[in-house]
């Protein structure tokens, strides 16, 4: 497959890095050339440097042939005219932009995008992704990260495991037997740094960070056993009420269960607009900074916080504050990824990182064929992915125990034809049409890939 991108910053660099180790034919363009240069050097990738909406940049690139452009510079607008170019003048089949301004995203101007007006045929947001990712935090308030999959039936969850919880130093096989009738099974763990898919014979250490594939409903008895507790947060202190903060308090205000939510915004035309946009969600203009407006919104008895401001160094200090002055749980939004190590040390209990986000929704819409969701783990370090299994699917037909699976990938969940979900056993029989969710670190995504057999026929 021959797939251009345009932007080769954080975004850019990791889609390049996904699809380039996938046998696909990758150039990244940028106007920037130490960023052309850094791609090419660190990736098997072509580079072009130049601006991607200009057609000569698009034809050095090779937009003549291309299957897939992907427009996802710092510009709404040059993403915009780049998708229109490849479609006027080379004819590119599919077009993804990422698009950042909610005025493009209304639902009221959604004929904009239609073929006979400006080409794009998937639109990503990553204020909108950024947003759920927050919600989907508060809904699992003790975990550092959570995703829903097979159609929000089976929930992903990122467990830290502290010093008293009740499955330290007990061998996964044996707390398979202790709770047999629990829906849930643990795919990842990180360790020092280093994250590994387990055996059935390791135990789990305080201090490890645990992915965990649980059903819906035994997703709060699975956090009870790890040692979480699984109360969902009644009082809410955003700060920051840019595109995602005032997404969030929306969302919120929608919920079907009251949550009591607050919004501070330091600057006064931001606050005034949120105020005009929202109904029950109180709104402070000040500094989220500032100890006497934290106390003027009752900080310490916050169930969760979340610093949702446009600066990774503001989100940072402000959680730190709120949660030395007493708020339960703190959340920030990290553009940064060498940031990212801070947070423990920092006492944060969770991140969201933007980057990764996009990643996953850009790499959700490039794998066609029976690949339905894709969800990019931590820094690039694995996926989840949920797929079909094909009748030409070496998985088919065959026991797990049976199935080549690299030593980086477990299959954590599977949606029988019958959409029976049921938890993988070693005699578990894969069958064509089933749907399996696969943890499987990056190095292992195209073995993983082989074994279902879409990287090529479905394309």
């Amino acid at each position: 497959m021959k797939i251009i991108i345009c932007g080769a910053g954080q975004v850019g660099w990791q889609i390049a890095r996904h699809l380039s180790g996938e046998s696909n034919d990758v150039t990244v363009i940028d106007n920037n050339g130490e960023l052309v240069r850094r791609a090419t050097e660190a990736l098997d990738v072509q580079g072009v440097e130049g601006f991607a909406s200009h057609p000569d940049v698009l034809d050095r690139a090779g937009a003549r042939d291309a299957d897939l452009i992907i427009a996802a510079t710092q510009s709404d607008e040059v993403n915009m005219v780049t998708c229109q170019v490849a479609h006027s003048v080379f004819r590119v089949p599919r077009k993804i932009a990422r698009l950042r301004s909610s005025a493009y995203l209304d639902a009221i101007y959604s004929d904009l995008y239609r073929t006979d007006h400006l080409p794009i045929d998937v639109v990503i947001s990553p204020e909108r992704e950024v947003a759920k990712a927050a919600l989907a935090r508060l809904r699992a308030p003790s975990t550092f990260d959570v995703e829903d999959f097979l159609d929000n039936r089976v929930r992903l969850l990122g467990i830290v495991l502290d010093d008293d919880s009740p499955a330290l130093n007990t061998p996964l096989r044996q707390l398979n037997d202790l709770f047999s009738s629990l829906f849930a099974i643990v795919v990842g763990v990180r360790r020092e740094g280093r994250l590994f898919v387990p055996d059935p014979n390791d135990q789990l250490f305080a201090g490890d960070q645990i992915y965990v594939f649980s059903s819906r409903e035994d997703a709060d008895r699975t956090l009870e056993i790890f040692g979480k507790e699984t109360s969902r947060p009644e009082r809410v202190i955003i700060i920051g009420a840019g595109n995602v903060g005032l997404a969030v308090a929306r969302a919120l205000e929608a919920a079907p269960r009251r949550v009591r939510t607050k919004i501070i915004e330091r600057n006064r035309g931001s606050a005034e607009r949120a105020a005009d946009a929202l109904e029950r969600t109180i709104v402070l203009n000040g500094d989220g900074l500032s100890s006497e407006l934290l106390e003027e919104a009752a900080i310490s008895k916050a169930d969760a916080v979340l610093t949702l401001t446009d600066d990774d160094k503001v989100n940072i200090l402000s959680a730190v504050r709120a949660k030395q002055a007493g708020a339960k749980m703190v959340v920030s939004l990290v553009n940064d990824p060498t940031l990212v190590s801070l947070m423990g040390p920092l006492d944060i209990d969770a991140y969201i990182n933007p980057r990764s986000t996009t990643v996953s929704t850009i790499l959700r819409h490039v794998r066609h064929g029976r690949v339905r969701d894709i969800y990019s783990i931590g820094d690039a370090e694995a996926e989840v992915i949920e797929a079909q299994i094909l009748p030409t699917s070496s998985m088919s037909g065959r026991a797990i125990r049976d199935i080549d699976l690299p030593e980086g990938a477990l299959i954590g969940m599977v949606a029988k034809a019958d959409e029976k979900i049921i938890k993988p056993m070693p005699d578990t029989r894969i069958e064509e049409g089933d749907i399996v969710c696969i943890f499987a670190l990056t190095h292992d995504v195209p073995e993983v890939e082989r074994l279902l057999q879409v990287a090529i026929d479905f394309f």
